[in-house]
């Protein structure tokens, strides 16, 4: 869309949850310049020591087993929590997890927050639903709300009048 000339890339949020919210991480690391906000919604993103929080020993046989050297070289060639640089342009990032999650363990999520803040990025913003769990809550004004949050966040990330 960039190429195209539809939208430049200061214009252009991109949002992965789960298994996308790995991706995501991984394109906000690996090319920060092609977007202007990123949303990372229930996210894996520590690749180096899923194995380490539940339930991610169960993935093994999909993701690889970092603690075989050969995999775990792989892994951190793409792991988004490991490629957090200090010297990045990172758009900012809104980071959103449940404590109650059972698929994908908060750590992700709160890690990653911690890291980009840590490493000087101020634009990333953290939220966590102390409720629900990998798929939101069953009532439908949390989930609203949090949509209007991730609109919100786009919205003044990108340029428009919030």
């Amino acid at each position: 869309v960039v190429k195209r000339g539809i939208t430049t890339a200061a214009q252009l949020g991109i949002q992965g949850g789960s298994n996308g919210g790995l991706l995501t991480g991984t394109s906000l690391t690996q090319r920060p310049e092609l977007f202007g906000a990123v949303i990372i919604d229930v996210p894996l993103l520590d690749m180096l020591r899923y194995t380490e929080l539940p339930p991610g020993a169960s993935w093994i046989a999909e993701y690889g087993d970092p603690s075989k050297p050969e995999e775990a070289a792989w892994l951190g060639a793409y792991s988004p929590y490991q490629h957090v640089a200090a010297d990045a342009a990172y758009p900012p990032v809104l980071l959103m997890t449940s404590t109650a999650d059972d698929r994908v363990h908060p750590g992700h999520a709160r890690k990653m927050a911690a890291r980009l803040k840590e490493a000087g990025h101020g634009r990333t913003l953290f939220f966590e639903e102390t409720e629900g769990g990998h798929g939101g809550r069953g009532d439908r004004r949390p989930q609203a709300a949090q949509t209007a949050m991730r609109y919100m966040f786009l919205k003044r990330a990108l340029g428009g009048v919030a």
